[in-house]
């Protein structure tokens, strides 16, 4: 599904309005329709159920307006507060404003302290509050009365729907200023926004219904909008089939490079995700001086002991025989547990120069690249780079503040300017392709938040290579495989979780993906 900023809904808006034909009277009926569904099928009914209505002066606010028309024609008693005077009402918003006057509606203008404590005490007694006050245009800081609305209807401890995005929340990054509504719904419109999608956006939004308002199919989907929901169907598509027939030379061979003295963990890791997501053979090549112990952890993982520099530190020596390693192999994964020394860095960057095979890159491989991030365009397959946005900061010689606070554009400029695949990890996280698509993933819980799971993801994205799908496709659906094993794993609860459950978890997110 196709996912909209603020400025691209406006142009489909536009486009709906001039090049089709359609009203913007049209489009608030249906809009505030489908909120008011939403209400009644919340509250099992509106019959007799009161229901609180907080109007801005805008579109949003008309919406608001008309999903209180349809409240009162199902039977609800409703009230709508005026965040201003109705005479500052203007639009498509003044004509349903003035319907509801004509149907002697209680519409209470909020101007002051007074008003706001009538809106309290009738949000306390509600059966459902509807925030219809600021839409997707909103930019800046809630203050003033706008914020103390807010804090009332946060405050009440009833069902919130938002009407498009809850007040408060940057429709593009999910960001908060000041304060914002916690709504338990959301009813947004034609496409879902970025906004509902990223922390804590998506916290505050609750459970986003993305509702039919009569927009053109072609304008919802049109190329022009490059961002995209990553969904459990649209991965289904892409995962590869299992044969009767197959065996593990059919299902593909990975080969990593990765581990380090005090770090073997995340070789470890790495390495068993790959093979429980799918890959037919896995190769470990470590220092040779470390090979021993991850012989002792690894059963169904073979090992190729690698020349070393120091104790248990891969360089330069080791890079024919890596090159030789993935020469066999249909996938390099390179990074997790690899170490910092200068040595390895220098081996790092030579690998990506040399290797032919599609490349992920994760930890310490993508610390090697900080300031050499110009020889990713040389390389003769696509790499995939895997960076939480720590990493990101010092391969893109950003901040992590400024990475966080625009995930999105961060990834998009990220992947453009290195001529990569980059997934750029955390809530929300972004898969941005060299071209300017990208995708938002929407699985994985907080249990993620350990060590070791971002060593998890790149054995399953170079799983999923090895097994035939695209490293543009890898990225996608590792990503949210990834993300479903968590929810799984997690199923005792959130905290305590450690990344080696997350390997158990893949096969049966894998087979639930698979029957779904």
């Amino acid at each position: 599904m196709k996912v909209a900023t603020a400025q691209e809904m406006r142009l489909i808006d536009m486009q709906a309005l001039d090049g089709y034909g359609l009203s913007g009277l049209a489009l608030m009926e249906n809009a505030g329709a489908e909120v008011a569904r939403k209400v009644a099928d919340l509250l099992g009914g509106a019959e007799d159920k009161k229901v609180c209505i907080f109007s801005g002066k805008g579109n949003n606010g008309g919406d608001g307006f008309v999903a209180a028309r349809h409240l009162i024609a199902r039977g609800a008693k409703v009230k709508v507060f005026l965040l201003g005077a109705k005479s500052a009402v203007g639009g498509d918003a003044r004509v349903n404003l003035d319907i509801l006057i004509n149907m002697d509606t209680d519409v209470i203008e909020i101007a002051g302290e007074r008003d706001g404590d009538k809106a309290a005490l009738a949000a306390a007694f509600a059966d459902c509050l509807v925030d219809a006050l600021l839409g997707t245009g909103f930019s800046g800081e809630v203050s003033g009365d706008l914020a103390s609305l807010v804090k009332t209807i946060n405050a009440a401890g009833k069902p919130v729907v938002a009407v498009d995005i809850p007040t408060g929340i940057d429709a593009d990054t999910g960001r908060v200023r000041g304060t914002a509504v916690f709504a338990t719904h959301t009813v947004t419109f034609g496409l879902p926004k970025p906004g509902l999608l990223f922390q804590p956006g998506a916290a505050h939004a609750g459970a986003v219904t993305v509702a039919d308002i009569g927009l053109p199919a072609a304008l919802l989907a049109a190329a022009a909008i490059k961002q995209n929901a990553v969904t459990a169907r649209h991965v289904r598509r892409l995962l590869p089939p299992r044969p009767p027939w197959a065996h593990k030379g059919s299902n593909g061979r990975v080969a990593l490079v990765a581990g380090s003295p005090g770090l073997t963990g995340a070789a470890a890791l790495a390495s068993m995700a790959a093979v429980r997501a799918g890959a037919g053979l896995v190769t470990l090549g470590v220092a040779a001086s470390i090979n021993a112990v991850m012989e002792v952890k690894l059963t169904e993982v073979m090992t190729k002991p690698l020349p070393d520099e120091a104790s248990g530190i891969i360089g330069p020596a080791a890079i024919d025989d890596i090159a030789a390693l993935a020469e066999t192999a249909d996938v390099l994964a390179v990074g997790p547990g690899l170490g910092r020394a200068e040595e390895t860095f220098a081996a790092v960057r030579d690998i990506v120069r040399l290797a032919r095979c599609p490349l992920v890159i994760d930890a310490d491989g993508l610390n090697a690249l900080a300031g050499h991030t110009d020889i990713l365009p040389e390389t003769e397959a696509l790499a995939i780079l895997t960076p939480h946005p720590g990493e990101l900061a010092r391969l893109f010689g950003r901040s992590p503040a400024a990475i966080e606070a625009d995930r999105l554009a961060a990834a998009r400029e990220a992947a453009a300017s290195m001529g990569a695949i980059v997934v750029l990890k955390g809530p929300g996280t972004v898969i941005a392709y060299p071209d300017g698509e990208t995708f938002i993933n929407t699985s994985g819980t907080a249990a993620l938040a350990t060590g070791g799971t971002g060593d998890v993801l790149t054995g399953v994205i170079a799983a999923l290579i090895a097994q035939g799908l695209t490293s543009h496709d890898a990225a996608v659906a590792g990503v949210h495989l990834h993300g479903l094993a968590s929810g799984i794993a997690a199923g005792r609860g959130l905290v305590g979780m450690a990344a080696g459950d997350l390997l158990s978890a893949l096969p049966e997110a894998i087979a639930a993906l698979q029957n779904g």
